[in-house]
């Protein structure tokens, strides 16, 4: 017989599941407060705005992104309504597509970034030391969500400007 989680460990999940869904709330409430589009509109374009000559396909976009987004599709024939992503067709395979960041789509998400920014030092930073924060960190990196912290906080810096 598999083991049942423990007490403490069903305590942390509920926690983990409601802080989750509560900072994501806040944030995309400061968003729209200051006037801008939802998060996940943030979320595609910093990760066009890193791939190379700013071109994802639509499947590896979804893969990247932080925030769940299940109407993908939806989500970029938004962002091509306003002018913030193009699509292209894939030269080799007529079926298949790519979607490329335009010069709107980059400076939206650096200007996001301001809200953005005060947003996670508002709801995170200012509750937590950088020591807390980086214990943190080494904790939710156990349950796998592992990745190098200063590369990405350097990547989001230099996409950010």
């Amino acid at each position: 017989m598999k083991r049942k989680p423990s007490t403490e460990a069903t305590a942390a999940w509920t926690r983990l599941m409601r802080v989750r869904s509560r900072v994501l709330d806040a944030v995309e409430h400061d968003l729209k407060k200051a006037g801008f589009p939802p998060l996940a509109w943030y979320d595609a374009l910093l990760e066009l705005s890193r791939a190379a000559d700013g071109v994802m396909r639509p499947v590896e976009l979804e893969k990247h992104m932080l925030i769940p987004q299940y109407s993908t599709s939806r989500l970029i024939d938004r962002l091509v309504e306003e002018g913030l992503v193009v699509r292209r067709e894939c030269d080799i395979d007529k079926r298949g597509q790519f979607v490329k960041i335009t010069e709107a789509g980059r400076e939206l998400q650096k200007t996001m970034w301001a809200a953005y920014s005060a947003a996670i030092e508002k709801h995170v930073g200012s509750k937590l030391s950088d020591a807390d924060a980086a214990r943190l960190c080494g904790l939710l990196d156990r349950l796998g969500c592992a990745c190098d912290g200063a590369a990405l906080a350097a990547r989001d810096s230099v996409a950010a400007r």
